[in-house]
């Protein structure tokens, strides 16, 4: 079983930045798909951006542009660089890692809350 932990959450302005950080209980390099998720309430949750070992990322089209997906092995870490922060954004971000087909686990997430 994986274990990931997020963190760098909080509030901001619109327009400012956050990097986000995902920490799994395993080596990075292993893990096959790591990927950013969000969830607001009453919303579904929605995939933002996700990593494939090899360097394949996706993005959702509503981030295309202001987020960054990438992988730190130095740090073990799945990071989300996100700038131009918009009200819309406010969600608790979700990391999930998919070591290997069928087996994914899920992080509680880190609030991130952009207002005025």
């Amino acid at each position: 079983q994986v274990q990931v932990e997020e963190s760098g959450g909080g509030l901001v302005q619109p327009g400012g930045s956050l990097k986000l950080s995902c920490v799994p209980s395993e080596n990075i390099g292993s893990i096959y798909n790591m990927a950013w998720w969000r969830q607001s309430p009453g919303n579904e949750r929605e995939l933002v951006a996700s990593s494939i070992l090899g360097g394949h990322t996706t993005y959702a089209d509503f981030v295309k542009g202001r987020f960054t997906i990438a992988r730190d092995n130095d740090q073990n870490a799945l990071l989300l660089q996100m700038n131009d922060l918009e009200p819309d954004d406010t969600a608790n971000y979700i990391c999930h890692a998919i070591p290997a087909p069928g087996r994914g686990y899920w992080g509680r997430g880190t609030q991130v809350t952009v207002s005025s």
